[in-house]
This record gives C-alpha cells, sequence and structure tokens, in this order.
C-alpha cells in the first residue's frame, strides 16, 4: 500500500493528519453550527405548528361566532314577529273597540233622532189637532151665527 501512495505520490502522514484534521472540522461544525441549526429548525417548526394551531382555533372560533351570531339575529327576529303579530292584535282589539263604540254612538244618535221625530210627530199631530179643533169651533159658530141670522 505504501508503494500505492508513493507511486501517486500521497504522504501516508499528510493523509492521516489531514483526516484527524476533517474530523475535527466536522466535529467542530457539528457541535457549534449543526446542532444550533438542528435546534433552531426545530423551534422554528414549533412555532409554525403553534401558529396552526392557533390559526384553525382561531377559524373554529370564528365560525362558532358566527353561528351563534346568527343564532341571535334568528332570536331577534322571531322576537321582533312576536312583537309585530301583538301590535296587530291590540290594533284589531283597538279598532274593533272603536269601531263597536262608533257603533254604539250611531245608534244612540239614531234612537234620539228616532225620539225626537216621535216628539215632533206628536207636537204636529197635537197642533193639528188643535188646529181642526179650532176650525170645527169656527165653522161651529158660523153655522149659529148664519142660523141666527136666518132666524132674526
Amino acid at each position: 500500500m505504501n508503494q500505492l501512495f508513493t507511486a501517486f505520490g500521497i504522504d501516508w502522514r499528510l493523509l492521516v493528519i489531514q483526516a484527524i484534521n476533517f474530523a475535527l472540522l466536522l466535529s467542530a461544525l457539528t457541535y457549534f453550527l449543526y446542532r444550533p441549526i438542528l435546534r433552531i429548525i426545530d423551534e422554528r417548526q414549533k412555532k409554525v405548528a403553534d401558529g396552526v394551531r392557533t390559526a384553525e382555533l382561531a377559524d373554529q372560533k370564528l365560525a362558532d361566532a358566527k353561528v351563534e351570531g346568527d343564532e341571535m339575529v334568528g332570536r331577534a327576529a322571531r322576537e321582533a314577529e312576536g312583537l309585530v303579530a301583538t301590535a296587530r292584535a291590540r290594533a284589531e282589539e283597538r279598532s274593533a273597540e272603536i269601531v263597536k263604540l262608533a257603533e254604539e254612538r250611531a245608534q244612540a244618535t239614531l234612537k234620539d233622532a228616532q225620539v225626537r221625530a216621535e216628539e215632533a210627530e206628536r207636537a204636529a199631530l197635537k197642533k193639528s189637532q188643535q188646529e181642526i179643533a179650532r176650525a170645527a169651533m169656527l165653522a161651529a159658530e158660523k153655522i149659529l151665527r148664519e142660523k141666527h141670522a136666518h132666524t132674526a
């Protein structure tokens, strides 16, 4: 083997020293560079994983908030519909009361008008009777005067 190294011009002592130097350099690079870089990469992977988890949680919370918001809007809409229905029912009741009151007033006014008409009719009838009685008295008086004038 020595002849082979000599044929190619390689000094085996320099080769061993270079191998030792390479091993030392490799050990130093591993200790001072490779391991810290791996540690930094691991930390970044953990941070990325935490970020992904946080983003997933945020997405879930957003979805939950949206569902809750939709439920709140639905609840508010149902409450508003209930209030509108109640207001309509009250308005219909009030409208019915107003119509009933108006009908009662109309009936009272109609009854009052009928009573007044009957009173006016009675008064007119009484006046007519008085006029008829007066006319009868005048006619009787005229007849008596005429008879008295013919007999005298």
